[in-house]
């Protein structure tokens, strides 16, 4: 029996960087991965392919209808889905060549094979061929999630489909019907809607994105309206049936009238759920709660001392970047050291275009806490470095304590903002104020001078508004 001192079940973000951090700090480390490449969802199926089709797809469009405002004819612009598709699959291949170089740089042992535990400090792997126990010290539960299926709409791969099949359709279908508002729903119908699909996208709640800041939500819906996303909100999907190659799907209404869509596709994108099960929890007597998730302590360690759990697996926002900080916390708290992640400021962010990105409190939030709170805003379109883009829509959000101007929430909706809320984040993760953004020197002409403008308008005193 091999014996190591770190174990991480699953290569996802939180689970190779944990084992990357548990080698950096001298754990002989093992990594089990039940697929033949490294990376998991995020990086094979989720985060990284649907952003290579979210810029091909934007390049497309710009192609088509913004070049001209930049004085730059095009003529007879068109699509090569198959060349688009390649060329996501090399930007996936690159990264995960990349992250099985960084095990081997780091001395990390990678097993291919299904992991089981079969003890407080044992596992079992298959590998198809045999299966060999191992032992640690530490083990870490990294499995991820998987797409939540509808029980009256179950995948089958072809016209019902999760978002895995919705990164890889052969061609561009003539009616995509998306069930889901929320990032993944908004993201792949902005894609196929942009390579020529109509789409229709069918939410149950009242806003989209329904971690966002309300008002955001409400212009973010509005611009996505104007690129041609038919949004249905308070809809409930009611079920669907496929015939001669088309999907009928049933709703009801907000008044409770039905209703029905009729497609070639139907992308079910109602969230995803921890993928908890199959992998021996109950044999070693882990707390599962009833929807999947593993109860964890502050250290990140399950009921099972010996067994951390990170990720999709435990509570709060599946996103990559926690599943990251995580893992890292756990791989120190391993080691003798002391491992933390501040949930407080972890960024949550659509890649719609354009853009929405948010960290900490929205208005409805500080509202329902009864915070005294006060509000600076700032829309691109009074920024210069916006309109040499041609990005003029949408806006940055502070939202600062009235009496301290503690920053405690940052809103963002506008073109990269992904890249502009990492600086509200960091003057969060300090506890800084409006003011300390408002008094650094941003250059000029950039898109960050918004936030800048944001924080100066808290105190009415923004300059170019």
């Amino acid at each position: 029996m091999q014996k190591y001192d770190f174990t991480v079940i699953g290569a996802g973000p939180g689970g190779y960087v944990s084992a990357i951090r548990a080698a950096q700090l001298g754990l002989k480390t093992v990594l089990i991965e039940k697929n033949t490449t490294l990376g998991g969802t995020c990086l094979n199926v989720g985060c990284i392919p649907s952003k290579a089709l979210l810029e091909s797809s934007e390049q497309f469009e710009s192609a088509k209808h913004k070049l001209a405002d930049h004085g730059v004819i095009t003529s007879s612009v068109k699509l090569d889905l198959a060349a688009m598709m390649n060329r996501k699959l090399s930007i996936v291949k690159t990264l995960t060549d990349g992250i099985a170089m960084l095990m081997r740089k780091n001395k990390v042992t990678v097993i291919q094979g299904e992991g089981q535990l079969v003890g407080n400090n044992r596992i079992s792997v298959n590998d198809g061929k045999d299966v060999h126990e191992i032992e640690a010290q530490s083990i870490v539960l990294a499995m991820g999630s998987i797409p939540v299926e509808l029980p009256f709409m179950p995948f089958d791969g072809k016209t019902i489909v999760s978002s895995t099949e919705a990164l890889s359709f052969k061609k561009v279908p003539d009616h995509l019907i998306i069930v889901g508002a929320g990032a993944i729903g908004l993201e792949l119908g902005s894609v196929w809607s942009r390579l020529g699909a109509k789409v229709t996208v069918i939410e149950m709640l009242q806003q989209i994105t329904p971690f966002a800041d309300k008002q955001m939500a409400i212009m973010l819906q509005r611009l996505l309206n104007k690129q041609g996303l038919d949004i249905r909100l308070k809809t409930k999907v009611t079920g669907a049936s496929i015939k001669k190659g088309k999907v009928t799907v049933t709703y009801e209404d907000k008044d409770g009238k039905p209703g029905l869509f009729t497609g070639d596709k139907v992308l079910v994108a109602v969230g995803r759920k921890p993928n908890s099960t199959g992998c021996g929890l109950e044999d070693v007597g882990i707390e599962v709660e009833p929807n999947g998730i593993i109860p964890v302590d502050s250290r990140g360690l399950t009921n099972v001392p010996s067994i951390y759990a990170i990720g999709d697996l435990i509570s709060g926002p599946m996103l990559a970047h926690k599943a990251e900080e995580e893992g890292i916390s756990v791989a120190e708290d391993a080691a003798g050291k002391v491992g933390h992640v501040n949930y407080d400021v972890i960024p949550n962010v659509v890649y719609t275009e354009p853009e929405m990105a948010a960290v900490g409190l929205t208005e409805e939030e500080a509202k329902a806490k009864e915070i005294k709170y006060k509000v600076g805003k700032f829309f691109f379109r009074g920024n210069g470095r916006a309109l040499s883009l041609g990005e003029t829509d949408g806006l940055v959000k502070i939202i600062a304590d009235s009496d301290s101007n503690r920053v405690l929430g940052v809103h963002i909706l506008g073109t990269r903002a992904s890249d502009l809320i990492a600086e509200a984040v960091t003057v969060m993760e300090f506890g800084g104020s409006s003011e300390d953004i408002a008094r650094t020197v941003h250059a000029h002409p950039t898109l960050s001078e918004i936030v800048k403008e944001a924080a100066l308008a808290v105190d009415r005193r923004a300059i170019h508004s």
